[in-house]
């Protein structure tokens, strides 16, 4: 990912107005384990040197978050009962795009609230699945897209 960043990013930025929060994520993206970030030299007796680069710790780094996320998926497995789950999603469409990217806050709230109501009404509905149900609701969002335009 920040090769495509360095690569393809200056050129995609110009053309797409971005949030701050998407440029700062994108920066440490394109920084993240290089010598922009600094970083520590090892030498060992034998004579050969290691050089191991900071890393960005930004949240959205496939860098960084890597076993950080494989630890949250292995707690959720420990929570799972041993029934039967579905895997449900909701999607924007992208006409709306423009509009979630200035109103974030307000067009996410509005989205996990449909979701959750429309899960709600529909497995409590006997002629659906007459059941109460718990969910867990996660965020998955493609802020930058380099498609061909």
């Amino acid at each position: 990912m920040a090769d495509i960043f360095r690569l393809h990013g200056p050129a995609y930025k110009r053309s797409h107005p971005m949030p701050l929060q998407h440029l700062r994520a994108m920066r440490a993206i394109e920084v993240c384990r290089t010598a922009t970030l600094g970083g520590h030299r090892y030498e060992y007796s034998c004579g050969h040197v290691d050089i191991s680069y900071n890393s960005c710790r930004n949240r959205h780094c496939p860098k960084c978050q890597t076993l950080q996320k494989e630890k949250w998926i292995e707690a959720r497995c420990e929570d799972l009962l041993p029934v039967q789950y579905f895997h449900v999603v909701f999607t924007i469409p992208s006409e709306l795009n423009p509009l979630v990217i200035m109103n974030q806050k307000v067009m996410y709230n509005i989205l996990f609230r449909a979701a959750s109501e429309t899960i709600i009404e529909l497995s409590n509905n006997p002629k659906h699945l007459g059941a109460r149900t718990g969910f867990i609701g996660i965020l998955h969002t493609s802020f930058l897209n380099f498609a061909a335009e």
